[in-house]
């Protein structure tokens, strides 16, 4: 496997058919609401192939000139629970820290918490309903 990062057209529509897949298809929500005006000709992603097959993917977004925003993350399904997503993750957060970003904080569905926990990320907000789904936002302090 390999992790690719870039706003290439053939690394976007990888990164746009595993997002159909996972959030569209598997958890039912709207083409309008997943596929949005922050998936830019210019936007960033990182994809993690197996092959040619994209198994892991999340946009690279800032929400400020110091605070990183990991979006749209999901993992093939039958890839999770082996290790992809947390590495890709740390992928993102360590250019996040190249970059100069001091924060990540992001939108977690509630099912995920102890995965994100984990990774020493906290909560940072109420619950809230994002595209049907409950959320709350967690951030982490990015350090070398």
């Amino acid at each position: 496997m390999h992790i690719h990062f870039g706003n290439e057209r053939w690394n976007q529509a990888a990164a746009f058919a595993l997002r159909y897949d996972v959030f569209v298809i598997e958890q039912g929500i709207s083409l309008q609401d997943e596929f949005d005006e922050l998936d830019t000709l210019t936007r960033d992603y990182f994809v993690v192939y197996e092959g040619t097959l994209a198994v892991a993917t999340i946009r690279y977004q800032k929400k400020d000139h110091i605070t990183i925003q990991p979006d749209r993350f999901c993992v093939r399904k039958n890839y999770r629970g082996k290790g992809i997503g947390k590495n890709l993750l740390l992928h993102l957060e360590d250019k996040a820290l190249k970059d100069g970003y001091k924060f990540s904080l992001l939108s977690a569905e509630k099912t995920a918490l102890s995965f994100y926990k984990s990774l020493k990320y906290s909560i940072n907000s109420e619950e809230y309903l994002e595209d049907g789904i409950i959320c709350v936002e967690m951030i982490k302090k990015l350090s070398s």
